[in-house]
């Protein structure tokens, strides 16, 4: 590197915020993603051995998905190339591209094309990307925040693999905060800032596995602690990290998975009978900023599909507070909503209805249309007494106890078969004397 080199690395290192002045620069610095970057893992052995594949690396924000794509340009022989799907289109690509078979076809050298923010090409500009892929001409690396098997063409996807990066722990956040406390070259090390245990604690756990907005945070503690007159005490303290790191943001993506995730983990725990973790779905959902009327309309749905008739007041209690939803509106509407998802979760459960209009479609769509008998058909027009409608039929209120003996279907078939929880006992109950009102005409 030249002196000129060496002075703009310089200058440029002056203005890097913490976040990137800290990027691992091997393998070893890399905190979090055990199950594929740990020694024996997939990923490490790949590049042990130079064997570098096409790899989708998706995850949230500050997981470390950039600094991987970084680190393999380190450790590959190949030439390595950077965009940003944001900031470039189709001829940038395809002129990366075109290089990419010159430097193959004169030096034998292969090309590993790293694409930020893969997502954000549409799926006529991933297609670019699929012959040279395909024939090897480049290596693909793909970073994204929004689910590959969604966002990403199936025929590219096919070709890589797919890396899912999880939420730093606050163990690893602490250590990365730790590290550029103490680095002299790249971190805060030459300044003596020292942070107090519970500063550090509170840093780690509000920036939600976020390392890049961890390492903002305490950047900002400490330049506000350097720029006061006395820097002989330079301690963050709890006070001083709650100011720097403000507000938590929950990482989560309104039309994306976390959103259909969260959804069915609410669903789930109501439906397990756990209140607690359904009220914190709840909660979560609701602190991210996710339409109240959504979650109204999960908690009707799973009032009758989960609690059904073990308590039919769970769909009444459902349904009352997706209307009040809609009458109050938030912040208030969110004390009716908690109301009805700590009933579901607490009632008896009983998904028979669920089952039995699952059953009766299937029968409804696969077997031969059964017709309504004459006895049931509406006699209420001039000409059905001709036809033979409504003949016969008995009327259930005249027979003691409201029920008669009489066919409601014209075929012998059961689609629904109550529990032994809650309400459905006595409907069960019910159904038994019906079952034996019919039973000398069955055995018959």
């Amino acid at each position: 590197m030249d002196l000129f080199s060496q002075q703009r690395e310089k200058h440029l290192g002056s203005v890097q915020p913490l976040a990137v002045r800290m990027r691992p620069v091997s393998l070893d610095e890399f905190a979090g993603q055990e199950h594929f970057i740990d020694p024996g893992k997939l990923l490490r052995r790949m590049l042990e051995a130079d064997r570098l594949t096409s790899a989708v690396f998706y995850g949230p924000p500050g997981t470390g998905k950039t600094t991987l794509a970084h680190l393999i340009a380190r450790h590959t022989k190949a030439h390595f190339d950077e965009v940003n799907a944001a900031a470039v289109g189709v001829k940038e690509i395809r002129e990366i591209l075109a290089a990419a078979r010159v430097r193959l076809e004169t030096e034998g050298r292969r090309t590993v094309l790293f694409v930020d923010e893969l997502h954000r090409f549409n799926r006529a500009q991933q297609d670019v990307l699929l012959g040279d892929v395909e024939n090897g001409i480049v290596i693909l690396l793909a970073a994204t925040t929004e689910n590959p098997f969604f966002a990403v063409n199936t025929p590219l996807l096919s070709r890589s693999q797919v890396f899912k990066l999880e939420p730093l722990t606050i163990e690893h956040i602490e250590e990365l905060l730790t590290r550029a406390l103490n680095d002299v070259e790249r971190g805060l090390g030459r300044h003596k800032v020292t942070i107090e245990p519970t500063a550090l604690r509170h840093l780690a756990t509000v920036c939600d596995g976020d390392a890049r907005r961890a390492l903002s945070a305490l950047e900002i503690a400490a330049l506000s602690l350097l720029s006061e007159s006395d820097q002989a005490n330079c301690v963050i303290t709890p006070e001083i990290a709650a100011e720097s790191i403000q507000r938590k943001v929950i990482q989560y993506d309104g039309t994306g998975d976390d959103h259909y995730d969260a959804a069915s983990a609410l669903i789930k725990s109501m439906r397990g009978s756990d209140p607690d973790a359904a009220i914190y779905w709840l909660a979560r959902m609701l602190e991210a900023g996710e339409d109240p009327r959504f979650l109204a309309r999960r908690i009707v749905i799973a009032a009758a599909e989960d609690v059904g008739n073990a308590d039919p007041m769970g769909l009444v209690l459902a349904q009352a507070a997706a209307d009040a939803t809609q009458f109050v509106g938030l912040p208030e509407c969110q004390l009716p909503l908690a109301q009805a998802v700590v009933y579901l979760a607490c009632a008896p459960k009983s998904n028979s209805a669920t089952l039995a209009i699952g059953a009766a479609r299937e029968a409804v769509r696969t077997n031969r249309t059964i017709p309504v008998p004459k006895h049931l058909r509406d006699a209420h027009y001039q000409g059905a007494k001709q036809l033979g409608h409504g003949k016969d039929y008995l009327y259930p209120h005249n027979a003691p106890g409201g029920m008669v003996d009489q066919d409601y279907l014209g075929v012998d078939a059961t689609f629904y078969t109550p529990t032994d929880r809650g309400h459905e006992v006595k409907m069960g109950e019910y159904l038994e004397r019906f079952r034996r009102l019919r039973q000398p005409r069955d055995e018959a």
